[in-house]
C-alpha cells in the first residue's frame, strides 16, 4: 500500500467542547472528537475512506496542488 503525508488542521470548538480536524487539500476529510487521541483515529479513518473513493488521477491532483 502506498504511503501519503497530509497536513491536518485541528482546533477546539468552545461551544461544543469538541476538537475539529480537517485535511485542507483532501475534499471531504473532516471529523470531530472529544479527545485528541480519538480525533487522530477519526482523521486516519476519514483519510482512508476519502482515498478509497478517489481515482488515481484525483489523488495525483491532490498532491500536485
Amino acid at each position: 500500500m502506498k504511503s501519503y503525508q497530509f497536513t491536518e488542521q485541528i482546533e477546539k470548538d468552545k461551544e461544543s467542547d469538541l476538537y475539529i480536524g480537517i485535511v485542507p487539500n483532501l475534499p471531504g476529510a473532516h471529523t470531530q472528537a472529544k479527545t485528541l487521541d480519538e480525533l487522530q483515529v477519526n482523521l486516519k479513518e476519514v483519510i482512508e475512506l476519502c482515498l478509497e473513493e478517489m481515482t488515481a488521477e484525483e489523488i495525483q491532483k491532490v498532491f500536485q496542488s
